[in-house]
């Protein structure tokens, strides 16, 4: 009970020095809260979404995906006759059945030839007005589409867009572009997660997604009273036969909420890995914390040793006073995890996936993770500040406080982290010479994991050398200030440390995905200048196929010297060592593919595998299954028949550009697959004729204006796209990172804060000896910038080492160009020293303040 009240007692008389580390607690809790919460909320909402919208049991086309996804390579969706239904009908167990059509390989535009999707990357939906929708949505302002100038929009895409009744519509498919006007706007009543969805008359939605009436995608079944789902769906599998998809309701939802699952499992493990950084971070700023309020607290823990007190009592005592911290700052956390929740899916409204407070999911198991890492966290970072507070003896009662550490202690710290150093330079060093990006990886993720482990071991030696380095460069010319700041900076090497170290880990992963998306971005380049002889790339941004009357349209394009086709056939390849590849893929093109991606071959030329019954193979594959130029595959395309092609060319692993790509002429495919079965384009090479380049771009971006669902690139585009959405994956990274970056900022605040109390009387003699507030200050603030540009030099130096050792392993995938950012670093670099400034802002002012006669009376 004493060591309790102790340790309450010295809590509550630091609870101002406490507050820091319990703000990086918060932080770090309230970031894996927030993420669960928003995790387990949007598995709800789509939960209730599933269970809502599906049918006691769906019948589909055999083709058709689990989740209902019915886009095929032709651009329309596998159907159903419509006899179907009739047949469905007079199934035992059937209450009613409903046909349905409906597609997502859409693009609907406003008048002004606008896009209406969803910018979330949810689905485009255009589909039939039929009763299981109504389940899940209420007309609001006008009425259903009746007829073929009628269609109908979901409340929230209406608002988004500023769409009213008698706004023309038009609806781009496979089939062609259909024209209406809204007549009426349907309110969900159930959350909707973003998608837009449009309805037409059924009869007008057959001829506009399919092409031709008497056809559904889905019949929807409803149960007789009684029957369950099971029972129902071998009735109705009985009375169809083979040849259809039939699921429950169940087996419906589970398929969506699986698709549903794996993206939000990726976000939410990379969410939790950026709070794993936060909470490494933030261990270092409890172990300066703690050591620092042990090292001024050293007469005060040598007195209650010389009465009595036991090293486990004090020991005890700190651990106390940690577990404390931990359980303030965790519980604090989880209720900020839940604002974060909420503020997620604001964020996520303003995107266009709307999520309802209703369904907030808070499962018992968030809160008791969430007070279980932080305890455990905060009194683990504190266990070695709690065990050198043990070892203080009862003559540290006769010293000053503060004594210096043990040198012993030191050299051994200092051996172990040169070790583990040249341990991670090692495995780097393995990891940028190997022949096999798997192994590699090993390496790399080892070498990671030991240099960083090794810097921060290391860092009080570090902080000696390059601190002093730092002060010759930057502090020198503030003159006898910045000498002092220098040396309150090398005071406590260890200290220094381990502030630098903190801020070192958020930089150093900066930039290393600095470097590596550099590297990829010159990379790519790099090779599309090598590869790419076409002038101009024609495709979808969202994966679609390029309609017919979009390909005549390109085709009569003037201006032009060639245009090239390249389609995807889905087929199966038996190989000369009768192995049998399923779900393989043929990439198959005008012969003029040849000159729009020079790809390197290892062996043959490739124009000749678009040759009658030719093929090329590449190199991985040829090896795998012992092919060589003049072997024969079997080539079994999906809804055509089998050919026996053979290999013309093998092709070169090291490419960016179609890698592992197979491919073959467009007139082999057509020999082999029936017209109406052959896929379409997914996208289109372009060259101009010479000189014309500027005038053929303007020419193809005018003849595809009806066709907004494609873009059209030029090589300077398709470069700038690339860097772009590289770009916004680094700077949601960065964004991530933040708040690891903001918990090293707490730390630097923190030493300096303590390092101001630790010092008061040195101030004050200062102060007594003719030293200005003004320059009590600058002398603060100078040191925290030394301390944030130290962990900026390392962290930086680390994350490039790091960089350039994972773009050797890139390079092995064919990327070969190796970047370092310097403008990005340099930026970094000169902003950490910002970081310092602000971090010193409070303590400085907080010195400046003292009474100068206090200061000096303080023991």
């Amino acid at each position: 009970m004493t060591v309790l009240k102790t340790s309450l007692r010295n809590f509550l008389a630091h609870k101002g020095r406490m507050a820091l580390s319990a703000i990086a607690v918060l932080l770090s809790v309230a970031f894996v809260c927030g993420t669960l919460v928003f995790t387990d909320t949007m598995n709800t909402t789509f939960d209730k979404l599933f269970q809502v919208t599906s049918s006691d049991v769906t019948v589909s086309a055999k083709g058709a995906s689990d989740t209902g996804e019915t886009t095929s390579d032709t651009g329309k969706p596998p159907v159903l006759p419509a006899a179907v239904v009739g047949r469905i009908e007079r199934a035992p167990g059937v209450k009613s059945a409903e046909g349905t059509v409906f597609s997502t390989s859409v693009t609907v535009v406003d008048a002004d030839k606008e896009k209406l999707s969803p910018t979330s990357g949810a689905p485009t939906i255009v589909g039939n007005w039929n009763t299981n929708d109504a389940r899940t949505m209420k007309i609001t302002t006008g009425a259903a589409p009746q007829g073929s100038g009628q269609i109908m929009v979901d409340a929230d895409t209406a608002k988004k867009h500023h769409l009213k009744l008698g706004d023309d519509i038009g609806v781009i498919t496979a089939v062609g572009t259909h024209q209406a006007r809204v007549s009426g706007i349907a309110t969900f009543t159930v959350t909707n997660p973003g998608a837009a969805i449009f309805y037409l008359d059924t009869k007008t939605a057959q001829q506009a997604l399919v092409g031709r009436t008497g056809v559904f995608t889905n019949v929807n079944v409803t149960a007789a009273q009684g029957v369950t789902d099971a029972r129902l769906k071998r009735d109705v599998s009985a009375a169809l036969g083979t040849g259809y998809k039939v699921q429950t309701a169940k087996e419906v939802a589970d398929a969506n909420q699986q698709d549903v699952k794996s993206f939000l499992d990726v976000m939410r493990y990379a969410m939790l890995g950026f709070a794993g950084i936060a909470f490494l971070v933030g261990i270092f700023l409890i172990i300066n914390t703690f050591s620092m309020l042990v090292a001024q607290r050293t007469r005060e823990i040598g007195l209650m040793r010389a009465i009595g007190s036991s090293r486990r009592q004090v020991n005890r005592s700190v651990l106390i006073e940690a577990l404390l911290l931990g359980v303030v700052g965790s519980v604090l956390g989880v209720g900020a995890g839940v604002g974060i929740a909420v503020g997620l899916m604001k964020l996520m409204g303003q995107i266009g996936m709307h999520l309802s407070t209703d369904d907030l999911t808070v499962a018992w198991t968030t809160p008791v993770a969430g007070v279980v890492l932080g305890v455990v966290v905060t009194v683990l970072a504190a266990y070695l500040p709690a065990r050198r507070a043990g070892k203080i003896s009862p003559m540290a009662a006769l010293r000053d406080a503060g004594a210096p550490a043990d040198a012993r202690a030191g050299v051994i710290r200092a051996v172990i982290g040169l070790v583990l150093t040249g341990a991670g330079a090692a495995s780097l060093a393995m990891a940028a010479g190997s022949d096999h990006a798997t192994t590699g990886s090993a390496w790399l993720g080892l070498g990671i994991v030991l240099s960083l482990i090794g810097f921060v071991v290391i860092g009080p030696l570090l902080a000696s050398g390059v601190v002093r380095v730092l002060g010759a460069i930057v502090l020198r010319i503030f003159g006898p200030v910045g000498r002092m700041a220098e040396r309150n900076a090398l005071r406590n090497p260890r200290r220094t440390g381990a502030t630098g170290a903190a801020l070192m880990i958020g930089l150093a992963l900066v930039a290393c995905l600095s470097v590596v998306g550099s590297s990829m971005v010159a990379s790519a380049t790099d090779q599309l200048d090598k590869t790419v002889g076409a002038d101009f790339i024609v495709q979808s941004d969202n994966g679609s196929v390029i309609t017919p009357q979009a390909v005549d349209a390109l085709k009569s394009t003037p201006g032009l010297e060639r245009v090239t086709e390249y389609k995807i056939l889905p087929v199966t390849m038996t190989t000369p060592d009768g192995k049998v590849s399923k779900n393989a893929s043929l990439n198959a093109a005008d012969p003029s593919y040849a000159e729009d991606l020079r790809t390197k071959t290892v062996q043959g030329d490739l124009a000749d595998a678009y040759g009658a019954d030719s093929m090329s193979v590449y190199a991985g594959f040829a090896k795998d299954h012992g092919i060589k130029l003049g072997s024969r595959v079997g080539v079994a395309f999906k809804d055509g028949r089998t050919a026996k092609l053979t290999v013309r060319a093998i092709t070169s692993d090291e490419v960016v550009v179609d890698k592992g790509a197979m491919y073959v002429s467009i007139a082999t495919a057509k020999k082999y697959v029936p017209a109406d079965k052959m896929p379409l384009d997914l996208l289109f090479f372009a060259t101009a004729k010479e000189g014309q380049q500027d005038a053929a771009y303007k020419a193809l971006k005018a003849s595809l204006h009806d066709y907004p669902q494609y873009t059209v690139r030029d090589q300077t585009d398709y470069k700038q796209a690339l860097k772009d959405q590289i770009g916004q994956l680094l700077n949601l990274i960065y964004g991530l990172l933040a708040l690891a970056i903001i918990v090293a900022v707490l730390g630097v605040v923190n030493t300096l804060a303590l390092s101001v109390v630790e010092r008061t009387r040195e101030i004050g003699l200062m102060r007594a000896i003719g030293l200005s507030r003004r320059q009590l200050r600058r002398m603060i603030r100078l040191e925290s910038v030394v301390i944030a540009l130290f962990g900026a030099l390392l962290g930086l130096g680390l994350g490039m080492g790091w960089g350039a050792t994972a773009q050797k392993l890139l390079a092995l995938q064919g990327l070969k160009v190796l970047e370092i950012p310097w403008p990005t670093i340099i930026t970094v670099f000169i902003a950490s020293a910002f970081v310092g400034l602000f971090a010193a802002l409070i303590p400085a002012f907080r010195a400046g303040r003292m009474n100068v006669l206090s200061a000096i009376a303080t023991e």
